[in-house]
């Protein structure tokens, strides 16, 4: 399509020769426009998907991809046997019998806090990776006991402990009295200091052995939920019928994990979209740059193009080569733009700190993200999105000064020179 002529002339066109550098400035501040719109393009979309995927995955090892909980003021009795049931269902590779509810957390070196209690056994905690895998101080094999206790390391700085300090436990469910009913209070040992790398469960969930959460919580031999994974999490939603025939009746509330977290999701990907779209307009913005400077180059060339003509090339000539001139410039911006975009997410987490170092502010408030750290997921189905709308643009945007060239009638042209 591009004859050796057209390259040649093109390549020299983008040459700036003295007096001509004008032009040149306004096709160099083009590429820098669509590269800086490719690159923040590719960072944003990466970071939105980090986010995505983080969050799904961290809450898929929290919550498990199947909940089974009772119904507020209730329990599940013969959980063991239903356990049993539930593991023999094929697809299902594990279930936790657990127990959660509410407790006030204190502790004699000053703080108070509210949050999740979680009773499981120790073999089922260490079968969790987002815990068992993430263990900062002390250890697992000490969880044993009636007195041990797994906090999070947001809890713990903020209520300065440490292995072997005391946390006290409220529980708003009292016990039954001649005086009426007094709330259950009893501190634990802090055995083992998890990251989960989710703020909340950091700071507010904590963990006991089962039977001694079965003890506070006033639920002997029972539980008041499990959590379910399966071998395929795109797909739970066809193991739901036959949970509920294992479950034979029973009164509890079934969810999979698209449901829970279905309102992160679905606010996530209208950010994504709307990002996209709206730092698009970067992109679009560069292209009309090129569009400027390629007219400008077209009226600077006037002359060039009427002896070009008059030698005999034909307009289709010129026509390539004022596309050659404009795709230069859009497919090197598109491709500088990649590069830095990649670059930046592949080292996303050592230039935040390094901003931090230097304005000496927060870049990410793990409090208000939920994450600990700031995520970046290369998405490589949108980095070709990104690619594409920058080449798709920048070359559109070379069609009309390289059609108004190939109409530019030579002896006009050349009249007033």
């Amino acid at each position: 399509m591009f004859g050796p002529f057209e390259r040649t002339v093109a390549g020299r066109y983008l040459r700036a020769r003295k007096g001509e550098r004008f032009v040149s400035i306004i096709a160099i501040f083009s590429l820098v426009g669509i590269a800086l719109g490719v690159a923040t393009l590719i960072v944003v979309t990466s970071v939105m998907s980090g986010f995505q995927t983080e969050l799904v995955s961290r809450a898929l090892g929290a919550h498990g991809h199947i909940g089974i909980d009772a119904y507020a003021g209730q329990h599940i009795d013969g959980y063991e046997q239903l356990a049993e049931k539930l593991r023999a269902t094929p697809g299902i590779t594990s279930v936790l019998p657990l127990i959660d509810g509410q407790a006030l957390f204190t502790s004699e070196r000053g703080g108070i806090r509210g949050g999740l209690v979680r009773g499981v056994t120790q073999l089922d905690l260490k079968a969790q990776k987002l815990i068992a895998e993430h263990i900062v101080a002390g250890s697992l094999d000490a969880f044993t006991g009636d007195d041990a206790i797994a906090i999070g390391v947001s809890l713990a700085d903020s209520f300065r402990l440490g292995i072997g300090s005391l946390l006290t436990l409220t529980s708003p469910k009292g016990a039954a009295t001649a005086f009426g009913s007094v709330p259950r209070i009893r501190a634990f040992k802090v055995v083992a200091i998890f990251d989960a790398g989710l703020s909340d469960y950091n700071s507010g969930v904590v963990f006991l052995p089962l039977p001694m959460a079965q003890v506070f919580f006033q639920t002997p031999n029972a539980i008041t939920g499990l959590q379910v994974r399966v071998a395929d999490p795109e797909h739970v939603e066809q193991l739901v019928p036959a949970i509920r025939v294992a479950l034979n009746g029973r009164q509890v509330l079934v969810r999979d994990w698209r449901h829970t977290n279905d309102q992160i999701i679905g606010v996530l990907r209208v950010q994504k979209d709307t990002m996209f779209i709206v730092l698009g307009m970067i992109v679009l913005v560069a292209a009309f740059n090129v569009i400027s400077s390629l007219i400008m180059l077209v009226k600077d060339k006037r002359a060039d193009i009427a002896v070009l003509r008059t030698l005999g090339a034909s307009s289709g000539a010129i026509l390539r080569i004022f596309l050659m001139c404009g795709a230069f410039v859009g497919v090197s911006g598109t491709a500088i733009g990649t590069l830095i975009g990649i670059l930046f997410c592949r080292n996303i987490v050592a230039i935040q700190h390094l901003v931090e170092q230097i304005s000496g502010g927060q870049v990410f408030d793990s409090s208000v993200f939920m994450l600990t750290a700031l995520p970046s997921t290369i998405d490589w189905g949108d980095v070709v999105r990104v690619v594409a709308l920058g080449l798709i643009l920048s070359l559109l945007a070379t069609l009309y000064p390289s059609w108004r060239a190939a109409r530019t009638d030579p002896v006009e042209a050349l009249r007033g020179e």
